[in-house]
């Protein structure tokens, strides 16, 4: 859907007051994925946790270079492939996660669309550099006429095929998630029992960070500061889409980087979703789905993707969450006021993974 490029202010904060912190929690910083990557590691061997880290960082760099949705690599590779429209051989890694994307895209009845690069592309949120006006009308209609899908991608064992010649590859809005997930259970491997990896404010967790378990605050979407908290159980993730991460101004209409599939413009009825789960790429992938499909279609797709702990913020700026999360968030102060319409999801499937 979308490559996240998460300002350092990120949708999700580390809550870690000093008085806390200890001398075993070791710390480590790199770039990847468009943003900043942050680990912690809670550990009584520093020498364990300057490996271990040093090994999250290089997967991350891999990840990032083979992964890239615009920058020559692996999955670019891939996509000028499936456009030739014959059987080929992915790399494994890759492969696993367009399998997952493929899966996650079908439970969400297409909101999340992983094949719609040629779409973001139009406008303009492949690159560094920010896009200045929005594609024209007729060019969004074009590319809506034979818009790509996951149904256009075929997957036999360890070969690929396109049946769509508009079908390119942006696997921006899973593949951290996937990534933060992965380092997680490498880090399990390699016996850390207590760490956060942060990566631009999308994080998973295990352990605790001492006496206490791991606080975060996320962000508020419609100004400074921290809407709200929460304390991590046991290996969790938090993955939060906002209308604020990437953006441009045009004639005075604010245009974002999320764009539903549907229409070809940048989707219009959430500011902010924040999913918790226990796997950071179906939260990563759900959090688009979830915004995308707004205050009035998230149940279905919720229900349809596993997810019940969800907190979303519409744009008359009111606070919708599911019971499960509402017993987990802690809204800051300022906020205590604000409306919160508390909504029953459907049954979700927790075993989804």
């Amino acid at each position: 859907m979308r490559w996240k490029h998460t300002p350092l202010l990120a949708s999700i904060l580390i809550l870690l007051l000093a008085a806390c912190e200890k001398a075993d929690l070791h710390r480590y910083q790199s770039f990847a994925f468009g943003t900043l990557i942050e680990i912690k590691i809670r550990h009584n061997e520093k020498s364990l946790a300057d490996q271990a880290s040093a090994v999250l960082m290089l997967d991350f760099d891999n990840m990032h270079r083979d992964w890239h949705a615009w920058e020559p690599g692996k999955l670019t590779q891939t996509s000028g492939m499936l456009a030739k429209a014959e059987w080929f051989t992915v790399d494994s890694p890759l492969l696993r996660l367009i399998k997952l994307a493929k899966q996650y895209s079908l439970l969400s009845n297409g909101l999340f669309n992983p094949t719609i690069g040629k779409l973001i592309q139009a406008w303009g949120f492949q690159g560094t550099e920010h896009p200045q006006t929005p594609p024209s009308q007729n060019d969004i209609e074009k590319l809506l006429t034979d818009l790509a899908t996951v149904k256009d991608l075929e997957i036999d064992g360890n070969r690929m095929r396109g049946h769509n010649p508009q079908l390119q590859l942006d696997l921006g809005a899973i593949a951290k998630g996937y990534a933060v997930s992965e380092g997680i259970q490498k880090l399990r491997g390699l016996d850390i029992k207590n760490a956060l990896i942060n990566a631009g404010g999308d994080l998973c967790g295990i352990g605790s960070q001492g006496k206490r378990p791991w606080r975060i605050g996320i962000r508020n979407p419609s100004g400074e500061g921290i809407l709200a908290s929460i304390e991590l159980k046991n290996a969790e993730c938090v993955f939060t889409s906002g209308d604020y991460e990437r953006y441009f101004i045009h004639d005075g209409r604010r245009y974002h980087h999320i764009i539903d599939p549907r229409s070809g413009y940048p989707a219009d009825k959430a500011i902010s979703v924040t999913v918790l789960h226990q796997d950071g790429a179906i939260a990563d992938a759900a959090s688009t789905a979830l915004f995308i499909a707004g205050p009035e279609g998230w149940q279905e797709i919720a229900k349809k993707m596993g997810i019940s702990d969800i907190m979303m913020v519409d744009k008359q700026g009111r606070i919708i969450m599911s019971p499960s999360m509402q017993k987990r968030i802690k809204l800051e102060t300022g906020h205590e006021d604000r409306e919160v319409v508390i909504s029953t999801p459907l049954t979700a499937d927790r075993n989804i993974q």
